[in-house]
């Protein structure tokens, strides 16, 4: 078993594993317990009781949280013509040209998040193999495959997230920075559950929301309490 620091054991100390905290307080441990020399990031990590082998209790979907993530979103836009400069005028960092498409075969990824426009999806499909993997293939069902590049920048730049849930039933997001302060990050996880709430499938029996976790990148899991979240 790896030795633990001085100040994780401290982070440890301040969690009860045994209680299930309100969302408010488990925030506010999260926050008292970083102890990096960074600006940490706090998770949320929901159970559900779905089984995502069915396609009929599967769940996904996008979410603006209030208060942003705290970082500097990277954009990377396919279009073409006319578009190009609404991309730019709206915020994009990258126009996907020619050279930027090899640059990607090559390796490059200095993006966040990709969007193109329905057109673009040609060139885009080329690189599939290569963006899927890793997240940033643009997708219709997120938003980020229209031509209404302003709002989908502007969306993604103020705090856009995608969720979908994993095989073990687990939907896993980033809520915000330590520095927001429990207030700010409680707003985003009040608008990330309710999304997740609004999204159960019909299919889905029985609890819905199994368990929920709250951590920042080096503290320890904090639990919620479940029944303490609108339902």
């Amino acid at each position: 078993m790896p030795k633990r620091s001085k100040k994780h054991n401290e982070a440890l100390s301040k969690v009860d594993r045994m209680v299930q905290y309100g969302p408010k307080d488990a925030l506010e441990i999260a926050v008292s317990s970083s102890y990096a020399k960074f600006d940490e990031t706090v998770d949320v990590a929901v159970r559900l009781g779905v089984d995502p082998r069915h396609a009929d209790q599967m769940v996904r979907g996008t979410v603006v949280l209030p208060n942003g993530l705290g970082k500097e979103v990277k954009v990377l836009v396919f279009a073409k013509g006319e578009k190009e400069q609404e991309a730019l005028d709206a915020g994009a960092d990258f126009i996907a040209t020619d050279e930027i498409v090899e640059k990607i075969k090559d390796g490059w990824f200095g993006f966040d998040k990709a969007i193109a426009t329905p057109d673009m999806m040609g060139t885009v499909g080329k690189l599939g193999r290569i963006l899927g993997p890793r997240g940033l293939m643009p997708n219709a069902k997120t938003g980020t495959v229209t031509f209404e590049l302003a709002k989908a920048i502007n969306e993604v730049k103020a705090g856009k997230i995608d969720f979908r849930v994993e095989k073990a039933g687990i939907v896993h997001v980033p809520v915000g920075k330590v520095s927001f302060g429990a207030e700010k990050l409680l707003e985003n996880v009040t608008v990330f559950l309710d999304k997740i709430v609004s999204l159960k499938p019909a299919a889905s029996k029985g609890t819905y929301l199994k368990s929920i976790c709250v951590s920042s990148t080096m503290g320890p899991g904090i639990k919620v309490d479940p029944l303490l979240i609108n339902s």
